[in-house]
């Protein structure tokens, strides 16, 4: 199973890791380590990749039911919650996410009391869930670092006016992270910038990771704009 180390200086009792799709049991199209269990992949293969993931975990996340919205629960509470983030201030409780595309976002306060992890697609992005994990961490925003784990890159992620007008319209300095593309009413977002913005706004200074695109990286991540049928990997943070 390969993964991959958060680049962020997160304090000695936070842990965190992101899966890739490589070193499973899922035959394709969910090749390979696939951990998504709504995806149509055989349930069999889904829990054993499963296990050759919680070998790297304290304990078996509680997955969360990803809706794209807004609301955020305590991790440990019974999987299949509908929620996009989770957070804890519990040793060893898994706050984790799916994405295969959207945008994993990894959270902790510097003295490594809480954690938290959010799904961010561009409508929870938008809906602002990456505030609603702040508030849910209940620390001073300058106290919160983060780390944003792989997604579908800006030279990728085609969307329409609509997209951007979810944005602009309520924060105009977000147009700065949509270009023109080709027809009128397309622009290539960047989602990373549209989350590094969102996340000052609400105080958050201290932001890490970004640039991987799970897209154009075929051989290392899953991507559902990409492929449509494919795997989920996860992304988790916990308190050693």
């Amino acid at each position: 199973m390969t993964i991959i180390t958060p680049d962020w200086p997160a304090p000695p009792g936070v842990r965190s890791l992101m899966t890739t799709r490589i070193g499973g049991v899922s035959a394709a199209p969910w090749a390979s380590l696939n951990l998504g269990d709504h995806v149509h992949d055989d349930p069999a293969h889904v829990a054993a990749n499963r296990a050759r993931l919680r070998a790297w975990l304290p304990e078996e996340p509680a997955w969360l039911k990803q809706v794209h919205g807004t609301h955020v629960v305590e991790a440990g509470a019974a999987s299949g919650l509908q929620a996009d983030a989770c957070f804890s201030r519990a040793c060893g409780r898994v706050c984790a996410v799916l994405t295969a595309d959207c945008l994993p976002v990894l959270f902790c306060d510097r003295s490594g009391s809480v954690v938290a992890a959010a799904h961010a697609g561009w409508r929870g992005l938008a809906a602002g869930v990456l505030e609603a994990a702040v508030a849910a961490m209940d620390v001073p925003p300058g106290e919160i670092l983060v780390w944003m784990g792989a997604a579908i890159g800006p030279r990728a992620f085609e969307v329409g006016d609509d997209v951007r007008a979810a944005f602009v319209a309520r924060h105009p300095e977000t147009g700065a992270a949509f270009v023109p593309q080709g027809a009128a009413g397309k622009w290539l977002a960047d989602i990373y910038a549209l989350a590094r913005i969102r996340l000052n706004r609400a105080g958050v200074q201290a932001i890490h990771g970004g640039g991987r695109c799970t897209y154009s990286e075929s051989e290392t991540f899953f991507s559902y704009r990409r492929d449509g049928i494919t795997g989920r990997m996860a992304a988790a943070v916990w308190l050693a």
